[in-house]
């Protein structure tokens, strides 16, 4: 569950559903029901608001093949959506985040910056054509990129959220006893992102992750401070972050490209190494 990252109510729950369908995706699962729960100030707030965002949840869903079949509402101070996601997958076929292999390559399947840009939704800092472009990054479905990865065969997957894309991958390198190396100019993101965080627009979670990475991530001289925060920017239902065999990522990207994902970009490997550590070059 999180508080609304943008201002439209659909908007926010159907993002919020993305994001929860997120996880069962990035496992190799097909999604089979939802729950929704909502904090809403009753009273404070108009009661379409909510069903709004209820809307918005139910059709994602939809989009999604399934169905919010129940869930939960609470009076709250302060707006909050989210989704418990139920799944299936074979016990065979699961993707985890800790079967990588050194030589794998990184593919990514949506740029970063939502964090930031987030931020400066709230700040009134975008236009509605900016604001569209990350609402659709947003709430956009890890689905296609499931799909993908399962029909081409992976080592590993974990999907981009709260922790940003070093965070996420730290976990994932330290899971399957690895290192990485991660190519700053290789990784996809959002226009205005990097001016917006030299700017200052950056939100408490990121700095926050950018913290927790300092013992764990070395990074090159010349990748700049605004380039380090937007590897770590907290994302709201991120894309998909694959660990895929070397010899099977030309098939992996260009399925990801005929199948209309956000990004389809290679932008680093795992190696040998002390397992956790990333190494960030150019």
């Amino acid at each position: 569950m999180f508080t609304p990252v943008v201002d439209d109510p659909y908007a926010f729950g159907a993002i919020a559903a993305a994001n929860a369908l997120s996880d069962v995706y990035a496992m190799g699962a097909k999604p089979t029901a939802m729950l929704s729960f909502v904090g809403f100030p009753r009273g404070t707030l108009p009661w379409d608001v909510l069903e709004r965002i209820l809307l918005g949840g139910a059709e994602k869903g939809r989009e999604a093949g399934v169905d919010v079949v129940g869930g939960h509402t609470v009076d709250d101070p302060e707006p909050k959506c989210g989704y418990a996601v139920m799944g299936v997958v074979h016990p065979d076929r699961v993707v985890s985040n800790a079967g990588g292999q050194a030589g794998d390559r990184l593919v990514l399947t949506k740029p970063l910056g939502s964090g930031v840009l987030s931020t400066a939704i709230k700040r009134e800092l975008l236009g509605s054509d900016e604001i569209d472009r990350v609402v659709e990054v947003m709430a956009a479905l890890n689905r296609d990129a499931s799909d993908a990865m399962l029909e081409v065969g992976v080592h590993a997957c974990t999907d981009v959220t709260g922790f940003g894309l070093l965070g996420h991958l730290q976990e994932l390198t330290m899971a399957s006893r690895l290192a990485a190396v991660v190519r700053a100019g290789a990784v996809p993101i959002l226009p205005r992102v990097l001016e917006l965080i030299a700017d200052g627009v950056v939100p408490d979670g990121s700095w926050t992750n950018v913290e927790s990475l300092e013992h764990h991530v070395a990074y090159a001289d010349d990748v700049g401070q605004s380039l380090r925060v937007a590897l770590a920017d907290s994302q709201t239902s991120g894309g998909l972050l694959i660990a895929v065999p070397a010899e099977r990522v030309d098939r992996l990207t260009r399925l990801l490209q005929e199948r209309g994902t956000h990004a389809a970009a290679v932008v680093g490997e795992l190696v040998d190494g002390e397992p956790g550590t990333i190494r960030v070059e150019a």
